[in-house]
Formats: C-alpha cells, sequence, structure tokens
C-alpha cells in the first residue's frame, strides 16, 4: 500500500467523522433550540422552533400533548400559518374523537378492547324468546316475549335482580319517569308499566286499547309513542289520566320508533320508509330507505336504520351541525359491508353504533360497529350460530344483545 492510499483513507474517515459530528451537532442543536414555556406553573418544553413566547403556547402545548396536530414540520408549529379547510376538518375530527375517548366510562373502566371471539361474551340466562333489552341509567330491563315476563338485571355482573310477569307478548320497552313502559304485542296492543321501587311481581296494565301489535316504543317527554305493526299505526298515549290516540293514515307495518328530542319518527316496512311525525301523529316527512327497514337509533345528529332485507344500514341526517332539527331531514348515506347480515336493532354507545345481524339463514348470528362521527366501519364479529341477536342497547360502558336463538343476555 502505498502513501497516497493510506493518507486518501485517512481523508476519507476523518470526513465521514466530520459529516457524522456535524449531524449529531445538527440533531442536538435541534433539540436544544426546542421552545419552552410556563404552563400551569410547570415549564413545558415542545419541539417546535416557532412557539416561544407566543401568547396561546400553552394551548399550542395542550393539542400537541393530547395527539391533536403534530405542526408542520418535525421542528415547526407554523403558528401565523392559514389553516385551509381541510385541516381545520382534521382537527375537529381528532378533537371529537379524542373527547369521546378519554371522556367516556370505557376510558374511566380501562376497557380499551372489544370481545374477540364468541367466548369472550358473558351471557346471562333470561326468559324464553328475549325480544328487546333497555337501560335505565342504573340497570337493565329484558322483554320476553314468549315467556310474557320482564327480567330486571344489574348490569356489573349480569345478576338478575327480579322478575314481572304478566306482560303478555312482551316486546318493546322503555325507561321514562322513573317507570319502565312495555309493549304487549297482542290485538288489540297492551301497554304495562313497572314500578322499579316496588318488589317484583305483575306489571300494571295501563291500557289494552292500542294498535294492533306494537313493536316499537317511545317517550317524547309527555306522551308514549307506540309504533304497531299489523295494519300500520301508531298509538300515542297520554298520562295521568291515560287516554289512547291512534292514528293509521298513511302507514302500512310500522316497526321501529325514536325521539330525536323535536320529532317522532318511525320506520315503516311495508314501503321501505322512515317517516317523521307532527305532535298528532300525522306524517311530516317521508324518506326512502332500504328494504324492510326495523328498529333504527338517534345519535344526537343522525338516525341510523338498519335495512333487513338489503343487508344495509340508511343514515339519515336530520339535525344540522350545532343541533338545530332541518327542515327537511335527508339521507346521508347508505352502508353496506362490515359483516352486515339481516339487520334488526341498532344501539348507540355515545361514540359507536352497534347493528345486531338476526342472520337465521346461516345460523350464524353477528353484530356490526361503526364510529358513529365519521361512519367509520370498525369491526364485525360473530355472537356464534343459532344465537339470533335482536335487541341491543348500551350502559355506556358495555353494549347488552338478547341472543332470541338461545334466551341469553349477552355482555358485549
Amino acid at each position: 500500500m502505498n502513501t497516497n492510499t493510506r493518507t486518501n483513507r485517512r481523508l476519507t474517515s476523518r470526513a465521514m467523522l466530520l459529516i457524522a459530528l456535524i449531524s449529531l451537532i445538527t440533531i442536538a442543536s435541534s433539540r436544544l433550540k426546542a421552545d419552552t414555556g410556563s404552563c400551569g406553573g410547570v415549564n413545558v418544553t415542545l419541539p417546535f422552533t416557532d412557539v416561544a413566547g407566543n401568547g396561546f403556547f400553552c394551548q399550542i402545548a395542550a393539542a400537541y400533548f393530547s395527539g391533536l396536530t403534530n405542526g408542520t414540520t418535525p421542528t415547526t408549529f407554523s403558528p401565523g400559518d392559514f389553516v385551509t379547510r381541510e385541516q381545520m376538518a382534521a382537527f375537529i375530527t381528532r378533537t371529537l374523537d379524542q373527547s369521546l375517548k378519554r371522556g367516556s366510562r370505557r376510558a374511566a373502566a380501562k376497557k380499551w378492547w372489544m370481545p374477540q371471539t364468541v367466548n369472550s361474551l358473558t351471557l346471562t340466562p333470561v326468559g324464553s324468546d328475549p325480544q328487546s333489552v333497555e337501560f335505565d341509567g342504573t340497570d337493565l330491563w329484558v322483554a320476553n316475549i314468549s315467556s310474557s315476563s320482564v327480567m330486571r338485571i344489574r348490569p356489573s355482573d349480569g345478576k338478575v335482580l327480579g322478575t314481572w310477569t304478566g306482560a303478555t307478548f312482551a316486546y318493546g320497552i322503555v325507561a321514562a319517569m322513573g317507570k319502565i313502559f312495555i309493549t304487549g304485542a297482542t290485538n288489540p296492543g297492551r301497554l304495562y308499566m313497572i314500578d322499579p321501587t316496588q318488589p317484583a311481581g305483575a306489571v300494571t296494565t295501563l291500557t289494552s286499547s292500542l294498535g294492533v301489535g306494537p313493536a316499537g316504543i317511545a317517550f317524547d317527554g309527555s306522551r308514549i309513542w307506540t309504533s304497531n305493526f299489523d295494519g300500520g299505526s301508531v298509538s300515542i298515549v297520554s298520562l295521568n289520566p291515560i287516554s289512547v290516540t291512534t292514528v293509521s293514515s298513511g302507514f302500512v307495518a310500522l316497526m321501529g320508533v325514536l325521539y330525536d328530542g323535536a320529532n317522532i319518527w318511525v320506520t315503516d316496512l311495508g314501503d321501505d320508509t322512515i317517516k317523521k311525525l307532527n305532535s298528532d301523529g300525522s306524517i311530516a316527512q317521508t324518506i326512502n330507505v332500504g328494504s324492510n327497514p326495523h328498529h333504527p337509533i338517534f345519535d344526537g345528529t343522525n338516525i341510523w336504520a338498519p335495512n333487513r332485507t338489503t343487508n344495509s344500514l340508511t343514515v339519515v341526517r336530520v339535525k344540522d351541525a350545532v343541533g338545530n332539527p332541518l327542515a327537511a331531514a335527508f339521507v346521508l348515506a347508505t352502508l353496506t359491508g362490515n359483516g352486515l347480515d339481516q339487520p334488526v336493532v341498532a344501539a348507540f354507545d355515545g361514540e359507536r353504533i352497534l347493528i345486531t345481524n338476526n342472520s337465521t339463514f346461516n345460523n350464524a348470528g353477528s353484530v356490526s360497529l361503526w364510529k358513529a362521527a365519521d361512519l367509520t366501519p370498525l369491526d364485525s364479529q360473530s355472537t356464534g350460530g343459532f344465537t339470533e341477536p335482536f335487541g341491543a342497547c348500551s350502559d355506556g360502558l358495555n353494549f347488552w344483545i338478547v341472543l332470541n336463538g338461545g334466551n341469553f343476555l349477552a355482555r358485549f
């Protein structure tokens, strides 16, 4: 090896070492330049080099640490730049997601998981052919149509607290005014009541003059509404004293009913629509959805209506961005896939929409989940063969699903 070769190699090694040192100094200097400020008496350091002394330094720090923004580059926040509409949409969506996730009961309970297998479901035996489940803020209530009973269940451990009898063909449930109201899918239809402060026993029959086959039930703050399947009608029940008005004009075969804070809505599987009603039960608006719409849910902005025959989910926008009712509601989206298989009932937990798939064709029931904020599909999970999931609700921590193929209430 000649002298020139050895010299060139030494120079090359020195050059490489110099480059490495420059890189380290650059990284170190960029870290040293990271801006620091005081927030609530605590020194906070950010990776940005353009926010020191900014009047909104602490707000920028909060946005960065909570994951709402990562800056325009790894070392710049660009606080004076204009925000585009797409950037603003991203900020708002992340803010909403973070608020829902961190402020939920699921977060407080450290429940960041969902059941991954059928064996992960916790089952509580209930009555024969359960149809619906309702959460009253403390306990769960299950209506069993074939055993004509209603059961009260503690959510923390699934323990049965009491069974009420005499609710012939018990179908729908709503909790209101500290009481539990249940429909009896008879001819004529019946409305039962339970006072949860009293020991379990027989239900109280409030009226036996509803429309035929009441399937759904809702409360508007003063009156009970039922959606009646046979013959197609809605019954409006005023309380104290009891009086019933049944309206049939314009209806074919009603299934679900809900109240959105301003209007009553019913699904009509007789003509594949969802209908907004006036206070007297007349039809204010009719919207075409998928085939055989069943029991919908309202998430505060949109209605989610499962369409059993077309294996689809129609999302209807009924309120604007600040919660005002729209003069005319409209179909926001029609969702398919994500395991939808004869979907029948929708439930909402404050963040997610759950749909029960009552798949009697292949005997493999399941549930499908979407994120309510942006309609993103989340997951689809089996509930097991011959389970036939139907009614569902949420207690804010878990979803609860009645499996009328096995006579169980499942914690999801």
